[in-house]
């Protein structure tokens, strides 16, 4: 292994696009699907993106090969996993362990968020208001709406908007159930996660362990890669510091890649079959290089600002965007694609919408639609 290390580094292979889309794949789970528990797909994902609340069901279903959506319900509704603002200040479902851990490590981003808020929090004491919003929360979980008027009726002149972000971005706040219950839901409520978990937060950890488990689910990857997934900045040197225990790369633009040695990296001509992915699907957002699931031509066609569309991977790129809708008791998925899509493929696509709208849908009746080409126009 010393001596494969050793090469590696003296001249790095080229992985090729291709190559890296079917690494990718694998340690996503969306090669082939997995035996893994919910529980046990969170934790190797990292957690996942959890902007809106039917997301983390379906990037599951897609990567389970037994996924029940009440499974992930009842580990929320136990404390195993919780939803909080972690990753690109962005909501993630994690395991409770990751909760306590991955937060304090993203905490300077969150310190940095805070700062475009400055002028909006002009004479607000930021450790009273974080004592505030504990009390607050921690006394029973609150709306939004009604934390963000009782921290207003403390400090009538600031901005509204300003503290209830400073309260998030001081505090782990975490949105209890039933938010985010699959089929069932409630408006948002917070508490911190030490109070709802019962146990209090881990001290800053190390990155290197979060780097490595990086590479292990979206690997190989550069470090803007992964300062892009984590929204953290200068991990140059962590990498530098855990370089002689890992392989180095090089794409086909150049860039070095790292990579853990015993990570499969699977034959680029492996088959992908298609897959159906949520809107913020981590495995789109996991790398500041998307060109290992997005073709250069197709990029931003699966989203226009805040607005995402569901993805489709066809032999392991995106090459569709889909929507469900429902009237009575008959579900139609309709899959638009962004090319022509070969009879085989198509005949594929519609397989797998079929299996996906029998798993997570309760209708009686189902119906497969391809719409209109998608052109987006330049």
């Amino acid at each position: 292994m010393a001596a494969k290390t050793h090469r590696t580094a003296a001249h790095p292979a080229v992985l090729t696009t291709r190559a890296l889309n079917r690494a990718t794949l694998d340690r996503q789970l969306l090669l082939r699907r997995s035996a893994m528990s919910a529980r046990d797909a969170v934790a190797h994902l990292v957690g996942l993106q959890a902007q809106n609340t039917r997301p983390p069901y379906f990037q599951l279903y897609a990567r389970l090969a037994e996924f029940d959506p009440g499974e992930l319900s009842r580990l929320m509704e136990s404390r195993e996993v919780v939803r909080i603002v972690t990753l690109r200040s962005t909501l993630h479902t994690h395991t409770a362990d990751d909760a306590l851990t991955l937060r304090p490590l993203v905490q300077a981003a969150r310190d940095r968020e805070l700062k475009a808020f400055r002028h909006g929090l002009t004479g607000v004491d930021l450790d009273r208001l974080a004592a505030v919003s504990r009390e607050l929360v921690e006394e029973r979980p609150r709306p939004v709406k009604e934390l963000r008027e009782e921290l207003l009726g403390r400090w009538p002149e600031a901005d509204p908007l300003a503290l209830t972000v400073a309260a998030r971005c001081l505090l782990p706040l975490v949105q209890v159930t039933p938010r985010g219950l699959w089929e069932r839901g409630g408006q948002v409520a917070l508490t911190t996660a030490e109070h709802w978990l019962g146990r209090p937060s881990e001290p800053v950890p190390a990155p290197d362990a979060t780097v490595l488990r990086y590479l292990n689910a979206f690997g190989p990857a550069s470090v803007k890669d992964m300062q892009r997934w984590a929204g953290l900045t200068r991990l140059r040197e962590v990498f530098d510091r855990l370089r002689p225990q890992l392989l180095t790369f090089r794409d086909e633009r150049g860039t070095e890649l790292f990579d853990l040695p015993d990570a499969p990296r699977p034959d680029p001509d492996t088959p992908a079959p298609p897959r159906f992915l949520p809107e913020f699907d981590n495995v789109l957002l996991g790398h500041d290089d998307r060109s290992r699931l997005i073709a250069e031509v197709n990029r931003g066609r699966n989203g226009v600002g805040n607005q995402s569309y569901g993805t489709v991977l066809v032999d392991g790129f995106f090459e569709a965007v889909w929507r469900v809708e429902r009237e009575g008791d008959t579900a139609t998925l309709t899959v638009q694609p962004l090319r022509t899509l070969r009879r085989g493929e198509r005949a594929e696509v519609t397989e797998e919408a079929v299996r996906m709208l029998t798993v997570m849908t309760d209708a009686a009746s189902y119906d497969v639609r391809f719409g209109m080409f998608l052109d987006f126009g330049d």
